[in-house]
C-alpha cells in the first residue's frame, strides 16, 4: 500500500493532472471515479489506484474483479485527486490514437471546433455529440486539452467512444473535408440561413468557434453556408456547448427522419 504523497508514482499522477505537456509526452492521462474507470477500455488502462476507504465497501471490491490495482492511503489519495470529493478510484489510461479517416465513416456528421476554451464546454460537446450520433469531433491546438481533468469529467465517458482528431492546421483540415464532399456550416449570429433549413442528411460538419470571439475570419471563409439559431427575448447568443448540441441534434433528427421515410 502507498502511504506517502512523496511516492514517485503519486507525484507522477499530480504532474499528469496539472500539465498537458507531461500528458502528451507520456501519451497518458488520468481518469477518476467509478464510472470513468470502468468505462475505460481495459486494454488502455496502464495503472489503477484505489483508496482504503473505497475498498472497505465490499460492492466496490466486486466491481474491481479482474482488474489489477494498487491500494493508496485515504490521506494520500485525497492529495493526488483532482476532485474536491474523491470517489477513491483513478486510472492512468493510454491516449487513444485516431486519424482523420477514422472520423469520416459512411456519412460523416462532424463537429469542428476552433479555440474552445472552457473544459466543461468541450466535454459537454463530446457528450452531446455521442448522443446525437456524430462520427467524430475535430479540434485545433488552440482548443483546451480534451485530456484536461475537467474536460474528461464533463464527457461522462464519451471520450472513450467518440473519435476525435486534434489538428495543427484547422483550415487545411477543413479544406480536406470539403475535398471529401463534406458540406461545412459555420454557426454565427449573422448567418443568412436558419439552422434547420439546410439538408444535413448528407455529409456535413458544423464549425463552432471560441466562446467570446466566435470563428476566425479565415475559417469562416471556408464555410459553404452561414447558419444561425434564432433568438427570442433579449438573449444575444447561446453557450457554445448548447448551440453545438442544437445543431448536432438537428442533423440527427433529419437523418433519423430520412431513415424512417426510406423504410416506408
Amino acid at each position: 500500500m502507498i502511504t506517502s504523497s512523496s511516492n514517485p508514482r503519486m507525484k507522477y499522477i499530480v504532474q499528469l493532472n496539472k500539465k498537458a505537456r507531461t500528458r502528451y509526452k507520456e501519451r497518458v492521462f488520468v481518469v477518476e471515479g467509478i464510472k470513468m474507470c470502468l468505462e475505460a477500455p481495459r486494454a488502455q488502462i496502464q495503472e489503477m489506484y484505489v483508496s482504503e476507504g473505497f475498498l472497505a465497501d465490499g460492492r466496490n471490491r466486486e466491481l474491481l474483479e479482474g482488474y489489477s490495482y494498487e491500494t493508496v492511503a485515504d490521506s494520500v489519495f485525497s492529495k493526488v485527486s483532482d476532485t474536491k470529493t474523491p470517489q477513491g478510484i483513478l486510472s492512468l489510461v493510454r491516449m487513444p490514437e485516431y486519424t482523420l479517416e477514422d472520423l469520416l465513416g459512411q456519412n460523416p456528421h462532424l463537429l469542428v471546433l476552433e479555440s474552445i476554451q472552457d473544459p466543461g464546454n468541450l466535454g459537454t460537446m463530446m457528450r452531446a455529440g455521442e448522443g446525437a450520433g456524430v462520427t467524430g469531433v475535430i479540434m485545433d491546438k488552440g482548443t483546451v486539452d480534451i485530456f484536461n481533468p475537467k474536460s474528461i469529467r464533463s464527457t461522462m465517458g464519451s471520450l472513450f467512444r467518440v473519435p476525435f482528431y486534434i489538428t495543427d492546421n484547422l483550415p487545411g483540415t477543413v479544406g480536406a473535408l470539403k475535398g471529401r464532399g463534406v458540406a461545412i456550416y459555420a454557426a454565427c449570429l449573422g448567418g443568412k440561413q436558419l439552422y434547420d433549413e439546410p439538408d444535413y442528411s448528407r455529409p456535413c460538419g458544423f464549425l463552432v468557434g471560441n466562446e467570446a470571439r466566435g470563428l476566425s475570419p479565415g475559417l469562416m471563409d471556408l464555410a459553404d453556408s452561414y447558419i444561425r439559431i434564432p433568438m427570442e427575448g433579449r438573449v444575444e447568443s447561446l453557450n457554445a456547448a448548447v448551440a453545438s448540441a442544437i445543431l448536432m441534434y438537428e442533423a440527427s433528427r433529419q437523418r433519423r427522419q430520412g431513415v424512417i421515410l426510406h423504410a416506408r
